[in-house]
């Protein structure tokens, strides 16, 4: 609440009466200015004061902040978050909300100074520990900015420093900008006659910062004539609380958002890493009923208000989508656990504000990004979440309404429109903010979930509409784009899943304190123990790139075979998109972009079927469990997924190519962009990584399918016109061509990958060589039977091309 202090000095001086004379008047103005305390010249009638976390004074461009002894060493978390920025920063990817530090601090004070501190949690030991001294002595905690004391409280219980210099000076640890950046916009300098605080909020827990600093720069986004970046800062404040949450020790089999710390306490003859996973702090009200199995409701329950910038339509929506996890939560023996709110009218709540962190809210922000995001904060001490916010931007409709159109079009007539129905888009909404509440929950992405379920249980009406499309909401798996035509009753929209329930369980059921921590872990440890071998509660990452059950944006336990299903609908798509995307009147703008994101669909499906190739099955086990974690792909199965790129990614894609609508949006470049595509996957498909891999799953696992087998496939079925004496179509030849220059990189190149090893410390380079000396000999026996006149231009070009390399070398 703002307000003006010691008006009551001006009430003083009335009431005194005034003196005769000008001179008499000046005379006892000086008198009183000089009788002044330090606090008093500070804080004056002119001065806007905040009270909250700490007492904040504003007189116009000074900012004071009124510290209170009984704050002083206690533990605060800072967040930089950039509230708004330059088109194009950071290449697009940072975003308006995007985190730049967070970090633990303490106030202190040294003498006639306040320090600001930074604590960090990585290293830890017991206090009773002896331990402890050299743990504190080796991590040593840096002072982050010092200030002058400037004066004390009346009472003399609160310290009075002036901060506005932390927030309009270069001060990179609470700054927009790293080094990279600095380095891509060539800046120069902040410009501190450009920098100013915009607002300083003080609530009951925190204090929230938003300014804006310039900076000179000789390179920024947007017009390079103008020499200055601009960004806006947020800095939140939060105090930490006094009681810690029990922390639960993190297990990789039921993956969790989580904080880690080195405990040099531990009896483990080494420095213990230890992880523990983030979560709200639930409690239930009564006990003794939640022991009995009744569902009971917690002390405090998780509640989420809407954003009031969100439209009244969506509303329902994105409450639904926050409530859907009251269904998790039930599993984990509380009801009402999570609440979505309307946001309070002035007249209901004057105080409330979205930055206070009180208040967990959705936001809605009028953005062209196309994205949602949900994070949270939490303490570094124990892995509780105190607040989240989450954050979507409006022009992620678009992303969806296109996508649906897409992936479902063929079998689902309500997708075949650029008008997608209200209620459609609803539900869409509802589980996009579903899944960004799993993120601030504390749930990771599930890519390994949406493989649990077999791919033609997915064209079944009964199955999709009570498991849904995979195992938990928060895999990518956005659309059932298995279902083919005539396939009745299909979800097409993914939902809450089996695996879902079961998370929430493991990390929310509530554990009396009073129970032996050897107690706990074999409870936690049991709850995995009896899904042991069940797809729908495995966990995978979805990083790596070599475990096909574990990919984005997949569905199905078969990659090849969705991605057949996936297919043969996209060609579906592609026949009719004009007709579904166009508007008389209008331009084809809707056309070109559905038509752009059309091929990055068939890119994805591609990609879910490379990944078979030396692929690796990964399932997360401790040691008392039987087999090994990593499983290599069949030989059938690899063998399978080389045809299925042969004869359908890697082969003629006129159907993607329709003259009549490619005509209607450029004037050239399709071919270089079909066969950008192609030969990335191609490049892909014959990395130094994977050739490596393979050689080494025939080496350890006698797997019947190595790399020089797959090599001999992939130039087998690239080539096969050598073979079958046809001409070759203009896209197959750029595809050759780029087959021919990344294997020319393999067996001659220094290094074809950077972050891997170089081809020529492998067998890949060997086998590389060898596949262009067995392509030369193909070409030269088959080329003689060839009539068209393009095709030998390409097969002489080709083999020119290998002689010089060969002959260079």
């Amino acid at each position: 609440m703002k307000k003006s202090v010691f008006a009551f000095y001006l009430l003083a001086l009335t009431l005194a009466g005034c003196k005769s004379t000008q001179q008499a008047t000046t005379s006892e103005a000086d008198q009183s200015t000089q009788k002044k305390s330090p606090y008093e010249k500070i804080v004056t009638s002119g001065t806007i004061s905040d009270e909250g976390l700490f007492l904040v004074h504003r007189n116009k461009d000074e900012i004071y902040y009124e510290i209170p002894d009984s704050l002083l060493g206690k533990e605060m978390l800072w967040i930089s978050r950039i509230a708004a920025l330059p088109a194009g920063f950071g290449g697009g990817y940072i975003n308006a909300g995007s985190k730049t530090n967070e970090q633990v601090v303490r106030w202190e004070k040294k003498y006639d100074q306040i320090l600001l501190r930074t604590v960090s949690y990585s290293a830890i030991a017991s206090d009773s520990l002896p331990i402890q001294k050299s743990v504190v002595a080796n991590n040593y905690e840096p002072i982050l900015y010092s200030f002058k004391v400037e004066a004390e409280n009346p009472t003399k219980t609160a310290t009075v420093i002036r901060v506005d210099d932390l927030f309009t000076k270069d001060v990179s640890a609470i700054g927009p900008l790293r080094s990279f950046l600095r380095k891509e916009y060539q800046v120069r300098r902040l410009d501190d006659k450009r920098s100013f605080i915009e607002s300083v909020k003080s609530f009951p827990q925190n204090i929230e910062v938003r300014h804006d600093l310039t900076f000179d720069a000789g390179n920024p986004p947007g017009d390079e004539q103008l020499g200055t970046l601009s960004i806006q800062m947020n800095q939140s404040m939060i105090l930490l609380p006094d009681v810690l949450m029990e922390k639960r020790a993190y297990d990789e089999r039921v993956d969790w958002f989580t904080i880690a710390q080195i405990d040099y306490g531990s009896e483990a003859l080494k420095a213990d890493q230890k992880r523990y996973i983030r979560r709200w702090q639930l409690v239930p009200k009564d006990p003794e009923a939640y022991a009995r199995g009744e569902l009971v409701e917690p002390v405090k329950p998780i509640v989420y208000y809407l954003d009031p910038a969100t439209p009244l339509k969506w509303r329902p929506y994105f409450k639904a989508g926050i409530e859907l996890w009251q269904q998790a939560f039930e599993s984990a023996g509380f009801k009402n656990a999570i609440i979505a709110k309307d946001p309070p009218t002035e007249d209901e709540d004057p105080d409330f504000s979205p930055e206070d962190v009180r208040y967990s809210v959705v936001r809605y922000v009028a953005s062209t990004t196309r994205n949602a995001v949900g994070p949270s904060v939490s303490d570094p001490r124990t892995g509780e979440i105190i607040e989240s916010d989450i954050i979507w931007y409006h022009n992620h409709l678009r992303s969806y309404r296109n996508r649906y159109l897409l992936e479902t079009g063929a079998a689902n007539p309500r997708a075949r429109t650029l008008d997608t129905p209200d209620e459609d888009i609803g539900e869409m909404m509802k589980m996009v903010i579903a899944h960004e509440v799993g993120h601030a929950l504390g749930l990771p992405h599930n890519m390994k979930a949406s493989a649990a379920y077999p791919v033609d249980s997915l064209r079944s009406g009964t199955f999709t509409q009570e498991f849904g499309i995979a195992a938990t909401i928060m895999d990518y798996a956005r659309y059932n784009y298995v279902a083919q035509p005539g396939d009745e009753n299909i979800r097409f929209i993914r939902q809450l899943g089996p695996y879902d329930h079961y998370a929430i369980n493991w990390g929310y059921r509530y554990l009396s304190p009073t129970l032996p921590e050897a107690e706990k872990k074999r409870t936690l440890n049991s709850w995995i123990s009896e899904k042991e071998g069940d797809p729908r509660y495995m966990f995978g990452s979805g990083r790596g790139g070599y475990d096909p059950t574990s990919q984005t944006e997949g569905i199905g336990n078969d990659p090849v075979k969705a991605s057949e299903y996936g297919m043969k609908n996209l060609k579906y798509v592609a026949a009719h998109l004009m007709e579904w995307t166009t508007t008389e009147g209008e331009n084809y703008a809707d056309l070109e972009e559905l038509y752009g994101e059309m091929l990055g669909v068939w890119s994805r499906y591609t990609g879910h079927v490379v990944t078979n190739v030396g692929g690796i099955v990964e399932t997360r086990k401790t040691a008392e469990q039987e087999g090994t974690v990593y499983q290599p792909l069949s030989a059938e199965d690899q063998k399978n997924a080389v045809n299925f790129l042969l004869e359908e990614c890697f082969s003629d894609p006129s159907w993607m190519v329709n003259t009549d609508m490619v005509r209607r949006m450029q004037a050239e470049g399709i071919l270089e962009r079909i066969q950008s595509l192609q030969a990335r996957h191609l490049t892909n498909l014959l990395s130094v990584s994977r050739i490596n891999r393979m050689v080494e799953i025939e080496l350890l696992d006698g797997i019947p399918y190595g790399a020089d087998d797959m090599m001999n496939d992939v130039r087998k079925g690239l080539w096969s016109e050598l073979r079958t004496s046809t001409s070759i179509s203009p896209y197959r030849r750029n595809l050759q061509r780029a087959y021919v220059d990344h294997l020319s990189e393999l067996a001659y190149g220094e290094s074809n990958n950077r972050r891997g090893p170089s081809a020529s410390a492998t067998d890949a380079q060997a086998i590389a060589r060898a596949s262009l000396n067995q392509l030369k000999s193909d070409i030269r026996s088959g080329k003689a039977r060839m009539k068209d006149a393009m095709t030998i231009y390409h097969l002489n070009d080709i083999i020119s091309r290998i002689d010089d390399l060969q002959e260079g070398r």
